[in-house]
């Protein structure tokens, strides 16, 4: 048993619910619990905190509150942007080709290959260098009459590297192509104004960032061709259908509001911690490399890969010893096969099999960075 209270580094998985979230989602179960499609007043009620909640974000991401479709995560997100747009692509002008890079969260290069295995679409990858970016020059000398749609993760949730979206997005608009980029690991640290950011598509996730797990939404800039996936009701003006979930909307609405008033004061206070982590890490532990790029970062995020370490094995040790961490994407923990993010910097097996994910968040103090540092080292040592 632990002798002493378990240590979180892992809030790029997810975080927990922000106090001032669960006070404003909690009056919604209870008082007023209205479905906002009835006409009555108790559905005018619950309307009016959608789309108060709707409007909120669309200050945040600075575009029209008819640009924001909320949904029940970022992994719906991704799936509507990717299948409503290259659907809406294909039967407008018989595009087919999707550009994707190998690095994307598994929402994203999972539901390209569906569309390409089961419907017929060329999915093409698109090159990263040796810390998973992707470049627009790259993009450029792919796209084609032909393609549909490019998408592009805002910054990795594996390695943590920061794709220079805006400048990709010129790209696309300049030749017509729609571009989607999965925002769910950036919006808790990065700016999201999808005006700068140049994207017609950007999916955001509320359990990254101090709210609730089971919501998300998606903006879709007006104009871009998209048909919706989820059939029924005309909820969100007909691109998702669905009794919409009017607790965990509030929630989102403020986790996001907090997160964009407090991401100076966010980011001092992780990015020192996670600079003394990498510093130690690499500077203790023989055989291990950073992933990732080493400033065009996220700033609390850490990851690392040592040379012949299994490790799922490490995260057990870990678990054991007293810390909660991550492999990678949350999603991916226990498969026996390297990530493909890693395999797609050009690590070998012996190198990708032993990686290592480190993040921090509101409550992350510099005894839990010591902690851990008085740790790792000997736990993997020993593991050798």
């Amino acid at each position: 048993m632990l002798s002493k209270k378990p240590v979180y580094f892992d809030f790029a998985a997810s975080t927990p619910l922000d106090p001032r979230v669960a006070e404003v989602m909690l009056p919604y179960f209870a008082e007023h619990y209205g479905n906002p499609s009835s006409i009555h007043l108790f559905g005018q009620e619950a309307d009016a905190a959608v789309e108060t909640a709707r409007l909120s974000l669309a200050k945040g991401m600075n575009c029209s509150s008819s640009e924001v479709i909320f949904t029940s995560c970022g992994t719906e997100s991704d799936n509507l942007a990717l299948r409503g747009v290259a659907f809406a692509i294909r039967a407008q002008r018989s595009a087919n080709h999707i550009l994707v890079p190998p690095t994307e969260h598994h929402a994203v290069s999972r539901t390209a290959q569906y569309l390409a295995r089961y419907h017929g679409f060329d999915l093409e990858y698109l090159p990263v260098d040796q810390f998973g970016i992707t470049y627009p020059e790259d993009v450029a000398s792919r796209l084609r009459p032909t393609t549909a749609l490019v998408s592009i993760m805002y910054a990795n949730n594996e390695i943590g590297s920061i794709n220079p979206i805006s400048a990709i997005g010129e790209v696309c608009r300049s030749h017509g192509v729609p571009f989607h980029t999965d925002a769910v690991q950036a919006a808790a640290y990065l700016p999201v104004d999808v005006q700068a950011l140049n994207v017609d598509l950007l999916s955001v996730g509320a359990h990254k960032f101090y709210g609730p797990k089971g919501v998300g939404a998606l903006f879709v800039r007006k104009g871009t061709p998209i048909f919706p996936q989820q059939t029924g009701g005309s909820q969100e003006s007909g691109f998702r259908a669905g009794t919409s979930n009017v607790p965990y909307i509030v929630a989102m609405a403020k986790a996001f509001e907090l997160a964009q008033y407090e991401r100076e004061s966010r980011t001092a206070h992780v990015l020192p911690l996670r600079n003394r982590l990498i510093r130690q890490v690499l500077e203790l532990v023989p055989d291990s490399k950073l992933t990732g790029h080493t400033v065009q970062r996220l700033p609390n995020h850490a990851s690392f890969v040592f040379q012949n370490i299994n490790g799922n094995d490490l995260l057990i040790n870990l678990d054991m010893a007293g810390f909660a961490c991550s492999s990678g994407s949350a999603c991916k923990t226990g498969s026996p096969e390297p990530s493909e993010v890693l395999t797609a910097l050009g690590l070998s097996s012996a190198w990708a099999l032993g990686s290592l994910r480190l993040t921090l968040g509101s409550s992350s103090s510099p005894e839990d960075v010591e902690e851990l540092i008085a740790v790792l080292p000997g736990l993997i040592e020993k593991m050798r």
